[in-house]
């Protein structure tokens, strides 16, 4: 788990949901993870740990805003999980 944050239970759908969202939205615009990675300021092995389904990993808002942006859209986008 980056950043070592403990990271509730009640939460961790809600983490790899957020990466889902972020992968989408990448293969939306056509991007590739080195690509949202560079323009997001981010490693590209951070992003993996995001977006992997299987790992439930922290981000900062900044992360989050820098994401968004790389991706042009409004940062609640990557908040809106589904049922």
């Amino acid at each position: 788990m980056a950043n070592s944050a403990k990271i509730a239970l009640e939460n961790r759908d809600k983490y790899i949901d957020l990466g889902l969202n972020i992968a989408y939205y990448r293969k939306r615009e056509g991007m590739t993870q080195d690509q949202l990675s560079e323009k997001a300021d981010i490693s590209r092995s951070y992003l993996g740990e995001i977006e992997a389904p299987n790992m439930v990993t922290s981000i900062s808002l900044e992360v989050l805003f820098n994401i968004a942006n790389a991706l042009r859209i409004s940062p609640h986008k990557l908040l809106e999980f589904r049922d």
